[in-house]
């Protein structure tokens, strides 16, 4: 038999722990900038590389984000669903 359902207290924990994965992809933007823009390197490999982190990179772990933001706070509110239908809050 098959169980539906889930754990209030650890739907809550991994929406959570998705959401606390944005601070990290955002330390990796900030790293990578900095380096990048602290870096002497002149030249078309450079630019190459600035333009795909300018453009590709950073959208993808911008969109990267947006989906953690999106679905902690989906188990967060389902979480808190959960917990008011079973009279826990």
């Amino acid at each position: 038999m098959t169980m539906y359902g889930a754990n209030p207290e650890q739907l809550a924990s991994l929406g959570r722990s998705l959401r606390q994965q944005i601070q990290s992809i955002d330390g990796v933007v900030s790293t990578v900038s900095a380096a990048l823009n602290g870096t002497t390197w002149v030249g078309p490999a450079r630019d190459q590389f600035e333009n795909d982190w300018n453009t590709s990179f950073r959208n993808a772990l911008a969109k990267l984000n947006q989906a953690f933001d999106a679905a902690g706070s989906d188990c967060i509110a389902r979480s808190t669903d959960l917990q008011r239908v079973m009279g826990a809050r």
